[in-house]
């Protein structure tokens, strides 16, 4: 569910629309935890130390603007959380953002974690590339606005 136009920052803009929808830290940490084995309430408060009423208000929007969905757990009573295939679909957003971090929010000599595969092999780096295999930045590329 996509919230109606006179709520968005900028109407028009894929960023500032996907800001509004997961921009604050609380809600893209929910989606990195979620992508990491988090399924309930509990598990999102004790990885994050989000405070309960903020976490409750996070995974209401996460579910109302579907990228979770409340989900019957294999056993016990209370539902848990599951990212939708829209929400799974940030995660090279997430990915980008660890990347980004791992380079400038560390010291050289500062320990943090780490993305592997399934091989426990680090994740490559990730890079934009154009239609011609060519790594793009902003300097090589421009917005087109309108349809």
């Amino acid at each position: 569910m996509v919230a109606d136009a006179q709520a968005w920052t900028d109407p028009e803009c894929p960023v500032a629309r996907a800001a509004d929808l997961v921009g604050d830290r609380w809600s893209l940490l929910i989606v990195r935890d979620a992508m990491d084995g988090a399924r309930s309430f509990t598990d999102f408060r004790e990885r994050t130390g989000i405070a309960r009423n903020i976490l409750t208000d996070r995974l209401r929007k996460l579910t109302e603007h579907g990228l979770m969905a409340q989900v019957d757990p294999p056993t016990g009573a209370r539902k848990q959380y599951a990212l939708t295939p829209s929400g799974k679909d940030l995660f090279p957003a997430i990915v980008a953002l660890r990347q980004w971090g791992e380079r400038h929010a560390f010291k050289a000599d500062e320990s943090h974690s780490t993305l592997v595969d399934g091989s426990g092999e680090r994740v490559p780096l990730l890079a934009v590339t154009g239609s011609d295999g060519a790594v793009l930045t902003s300097d090589s590329t421009r917005v087109h606005h309108g349809q």
